[in-house]
């Protein structure tokens, strides 16, 4: 009973993640993986659906993301080339450099960027951890 309580909970989220994805922000996302969540397997299917919605969905609005982009575009900071996959949640190499976002930018937290692989991406300082990929 236990495995198939989890092979449906994994199972849900993968049938989540499209859907949290097309939301904007966590909380969308949140609330797009629960109602998928809920619709194939029921009230724990909510639950299990809404984290991974969550954690799909990005941590600035499209406003934020905007400015952030402007931002980063105006600084014309060089792209820098890694083969590693640019994954939201996973540390950038170390010898990726990080630049800040300036509190001008107007974001809620703390947050550097950079440019790889052509892409901005919106950075945990403390971490280096990649908090979303802005384009």
């Amino acid at each position: 009973m236990r495995n198939h309580v989890l092979s449906s909970a994994a199972l849900l989220t993968i049938l989540a993640l499209p859907l949290a994805a097309c939301q904007s922000g966590t909380t969308a996302g949140a609330a797009g993986g629960a109602v998928t969540g809920a619709i194939v397997g029921g009230p724990v299917g909510a639950v299990v659906g809404g984290v991974a919605g969550a954690a799909v969905g990005g941590v600035l609005t499209a406003e934020e993301s905007t400015r952030v982009r402007s931002y980063a575009v105006a600084e014309r900071r060089p792209s820098i080339r890694v083969t590693e996959e640019v994954v939201v949640g996973q540390p950038l190499p170390p010898r990726v450099r990080l630049y800040s976002v300036p509190p001008t930018v107007g974001l809620r937290n703390n947050y550097s960027y950079t440019v790889v692989n052509d892409q901005t991406v919106l950075v945990d300082p403390q971490t280096r951890t990649v908090v979303q990929v802005v384009d």
